[in-house]
């Protein structure tokens, strides 16, 4: 792929300095692109289905709809519904929580288009080598994503549905229509592969939502 093929690019991000600076840098690399934008989840859905780009380039934390506030949880629905739509479109995901992405790990190994991950906080020559790789197809995720942690989505839903609904045991599995034993064995399995263990004097409930938001399983 080089500067001069006429590619359509989609960018995907509600902060205008971020995204007027990603075009630019786009714009100078790739002179000829037809590039669009969108700065909600609802907007950017439409623009795919108007047209495919050859590379969606997209942050994490965005809005849902246009009037609402930015959440991760809506970066992360669209993500998961383009790249089961679409499984063979060129993404880029540049963001400052990249971390969350673990929650996609399962879709993304099954993703047949270009994937890659840019941080915020590259720079500029790393954050093109990342749209260039996507561009030729190439996948290609943090370390601590390739050889991390196997999270399963019903841990997930636990996690959610207690640290971000605020429910007890007995609702998550009232919620989850399994019983509250299942759930307890579900909460096992989260402690472990977080590696939390009772400790004297500290709460183990605390300590599996301060582990799970550090390595990105919960906003």
């Amino acid at each position: 792929m080089t500067s001069t093929d006429a590619l359509t690019l989609l960018i995907v991000d509600d902060h205008e300095s971020v995204l007027g600076s990603t075009i630019s840098v786009l714009q100078q690399t790739y002179p000829q692109a037809n590039i669009h934008t969108a700065m909600t989840a609802k907007t950017a859905d439409e623009a795919l289905q108007r047209e495919l780009p050859d590379l969606l380039v997209m942050d994490l934390s965005i809005p849902a709809a246009p009037g609402d506030p930015s959440h991760i949880e809506s970066g992360i629905d669209l993500l998961r519904t383009i790249m089961e739509t679409y499984p063979e479109l060129n993404i880029v995901v540049q963001s400052a929580h990249v971390r969350s992405l673990i929650r996609l790990r399962p879709v993304i190994d099954r993703h047949q288009g270009g994937f890659t991950i840019a941080d915020k906080g590259l720079p500029l020559k790393q954050m093109l080598e990342k749209v260039d790789w996507s561009l030729k197809g190439l996948i290609y995720t943090p370390r601590d994503m390739r050889t991390g942690m196997e999270v399963k989505p019903e841990w997930l839903e636990v996690l959610q549905l207690a640290f971000k609904d605020g429910l007890q045991d007995k609702a998550i599995a009232d919620q989850m229509n399994v019983s509250e034993r299942t759930v307890r064995h579900y909460w096992s399995k989260v402690k472990d592969v977080l590696q939390v263990y009772p400790e004297d004097g500290k709460n183990i409930r605390i300590q599996t939502e301060i582990r799970a938001r550090e390595e990105g399983l919960i906003d």
